[in-house]
């Protein structure tokens, strides 16, 4: 009997391990964390913030495990950028000059337990798989939303406080759905777009269910009406052309091509900057846009009492600590975040963490950028077009400090470190990325 037991024992490990280094179970674990992540809203108004914590727990408790039983396949060394892990220990140490410990230090946990589960996503899953999930998973809170607004808009009559829905869709507008704010679901709209697109030109999906999702997702965003809507979907916009035209350009006028783009950039940005106020005008958002401003003079001001290191980190607004309460009580207003990612980390970060932080989205936009333009498969296009439309908004909300956008913020990033790093140079180990597999060009059957 002692005998017949004895082999037993070790096959429960071993079947275990087996399940965890299964490409379903990668992909379970992908929709499970979006899922998660995107409704993250969602989740908290109904279900409650320990409900939340304690998912995102869960999802981060497997994919550890999930990282250690593939640990013969991922390479330490490349497991996150440089970028990223800086900006997270910078945010770390400010801990020790905050105001309140205890605060930075939880929400330290709480950025630093999303960045991990982006880590797990970029290191289990390929971009074209990742795409794929992603379109699944918004298809499904976006349709979520819409059905929301009509039952609260149309058929109800009622708004739902609790989703902070309004019931403004037989108006046509603004409309919220689960996320909570016009302005996410405008940012979540644009993300959906850009990913139903690249799913139709790599035939991932069905060419009818690519339409209907491209409707469905740009109709939010219209419906949204969200001032930051119109300019993302120009940057982005300008964004394909621009990739399109170097895609299209020979190898050897390429990096000519490049550096002329880069200096348009630059004098766009000028042009913007000086010819503000008619833009302002010509959006409908001047009213908006002048107390975004007031706030952000205010944010500077108090960045010169700690100009290197700031006040340290927060994420979403404590209104009841300085100086955040500080800004709130000179406006007259209830902020809950500094409007601008770039101006919240300064005030939080000090120039060290902005550094750091311009740092992370730059370096990532400019390798996926160049892996995009030189490779054929228009799959790698999708992570350059997430960061522009990640880096555009950055300029007028907070949002990629924390929750879903930080978390595409930083898969981004692991993307695009895993195609064109330094750390190639120091050897031939290998990870998840996109090389050599088969199923990058494209393919329903493949990216599942």
């Amino acid at each position: 009997m002692t005998g017949q037991r004895h082999p037993s024992g070790p096959t429960q490990p071993g079947r275990l391990s087996t399940l965890l280094v299964s490409a379903s179970f990668a992909r379970a674990l992908t929709l499970a964390v979006l899922a998660v992540v995107f409704a993250g809203f969602a989740i908290e108004r109904i279900a409650g913030h320990v409900t939340y914590v304690t998912i995102v727990t869960g999802l981060c408790v497997f994919g550890g495990a999930v990282l250690i039983a593939r640990r013969q396949e991922i390479s330490p060394l490349r497991l996150l950028p440089t970028t990223v892990l800086a900006f997270v220990a910078w945010a770390f140490a400010s801990i020790f000059w905050s105001q309140e410990p205890s605060t930075s230090w939880w929400s330290w946990v709480s950025m630093a337990g999303i960045a991990f589960l982006a880590v797990v996503i970029g290191h289990i899953r390929d971009t074209l798989q990742t795409v794929r999930a992603l379109g699944d998973v918004l298809r499904v809170l976006l349709a979520t939303s819409l059905a929301v607004e009509v039952l609260s808009g149309v058929l109800l009559d009622l708004p739902f406080t609790f989703l902070g829905v309004q019931g403004n869709l037989a108006q046509l507008g603004p409309v919220q759905g689960i996320f909570g704010t016009r302005n996410m679901l405008g940012l979540v709209a644009v993300l959906a777009v850009i990913t139903f697109l690249i799913e139709y030109r790599t035939q991932s999906v069905r060419p009818g269910l690519s339409v209907a999702s491209v409707v469905l997702a740009g109709g939010l965003a219209a419906l949204s009406d969200s001032p930051t809507v119109l300019v993302l979907a120009v940057g982005v916009g300008l964004a394909v052309a621009a990739l399109v035209l170097v895609r299209h350009t020979r190898p050897e006028r390429r990096g000519a091509l490049q550096w002329t783009l880069g200096a348009l950039v630059v004098v766009g940005v000028f042009v913007g900057y000086v010819a503000r106020h008619p833009i302002i005008a010509l959006l409908g958002a001047g009213s908006d846009f002048s107390m975004r401003v007031d706030l952000w003079n205010f944010m500077v001001d108090l960045t010169r009492f700690r100009p290197v290191h700031g006040w340290g980190w927060y994420g979403p607004w404590d209104p009841a600590e300085y100086p955040f309460n500080a800004l709130n009580y000179w406006l007259d207003a209830a902020h809950a975040s500094g409007l601008n990612a770039f101006f919240d980390v300064l005030l939080q970060l000090g120039w060290v963490g902005l550094v750091l932080f311009v740092g992370l989205g730059g370096l990532a936009l400019g390798r996926s950028w160049l892996v995009a333009s030189e490779r054929r498969s228009v799959v790698y296009a999708w992570t350059p077009l997430m960061l522009v439309a990640l880096l555009i908004d950055s300029m007028f909300e907070s949002f990629t400090l924390t929750g879903l956008a930080w978390m595409m913020l930083v898969l981004c990033a692991v993307r695009a470190g895993q195609s064109r790093s330094w750390r190639e140079r120091l050897g031939t180990d290998t990870d998840a990325g996109d090389e050599g597999l088969p199923h990058a060009q494209g393919g329903e059957g493949s990216a599942r």
